[in-house]
């Protein structure tokens, strides 16, 4: 079966972990597409890996499996888990890392607020993977991604459901996805979600979110002023502010990293006035 199963990992591409997966993955279904998505992720960062996958999983087809180890609980008591939502499956430590996944799939936004479990909205079921038959043996309690995700991933692709692989459960780990809010003096309030390899700077802030009239809004971010929206990168004068493809206001600097000349970082406030 010609399955798609992607990866996402903080492993590099200098080393063997990627290659081992995949060759997991091969050895017990070897009709299997794979594709990756980023292993470049910042180690242990997974906030960062949350916000790729969310950005990227919603424009593959139908059924594709995502597999996402960026663990720095591997080995512990972190629970391994499967969520299968309308539009694909999701293999991954419980840590967070399906935050914006779990978003996406829920008519209710999710609240600002510590790491917590969050109850899943009736269309998203989740399973704890529990069943070691399904494992490579012996189990590296240092590589859960080669010796649990890869081969229940290859296995889902099977047709197995997720049910063979362990119980299910009522709730997953979110993390704190802050939403963006109206100051009291009337600007909109959001902050910096992810920082891309060009060093632009993508935002919470919406479409939905912003003014829906031609009056010209005015973007602060650091000690800088942004009049009005840009269209494309290629236009404005060095800071710009514009929609990007994910659907974020961003902010950019022409013809250079945004991020290095405003010293700006991820949880940053961005201010629309």
């Amino acid at each position: 079966m010609g399955a798609i199963i992607t990866l996402t990992t903080d492993f590099g591409l200098t080393d063997a972990y990627v290659a081992a997966m995949k060759g997991v993955i091969l050895s017990i279904n070897p009709e299997a597409k794979l594709i990756d998505i980023c292993h470049t992720i910042k180690p242990q960062n997974i906030p960062q890996a949350a916000f790729v996958l969310g950005a990227a999983y919603q424009f593959f087809p139908q059924k594709t499996i995502h597999v996402v180890v960026v663990d720095p609980g591997v080995g512990t008591k972190r629970r391994a888990i499967i969520l299968r939502t309308p539009s694909a499956d999701f293999v991954a430590p419980d840590n967070g890392v399906l935050s914006y996944v779990i978003q996406q799939s829920s008519a209710k936004p999710m609240e600002d607020s510590i790491n917590r479990q969050r109850e899943l909205p009736p269309e998203v079921e989740a399973v704890a993977i529990t069943k070691p038959q399904f494992w490579r043996s012996p189990v590296s309690p240092t590589f859960h991604g080669r010796d649990i995700f890869a081969p229940v991933a290859a296995r889902l692709s099977l047709g197995f459901p997720p049910t063979d692989f362990g119980e299910t459960i009522p709730s997953v780990m979110v993390l704190p996805l802050p939403q963006p809010y109206r100051a009291p003096d009337g600007s909109l309030v959001g902050h910096i979600l992810h920082i891309d390899s060009f060093g632009n700077l993508i935002t919470n802030i919406k479409t939905a979110n912003l003014p829906q009239t031609n009056q010209t809004v005015t973007i602060e971010v650091g000690n800088q002023h942004i009049s009005g929206l840009s269209r494309t990168y290629g236009e404005g004068e060095e800071l710009l502010a514009l929609i990007g493809s994910s659907g974020y206001l961003e902010v950019s600097l022409k013809g250079g990293n945004a991020c290095a000349f405003l010293n700006a970082g991820v949880g940053d406030e961005v201010r629309i006035r």
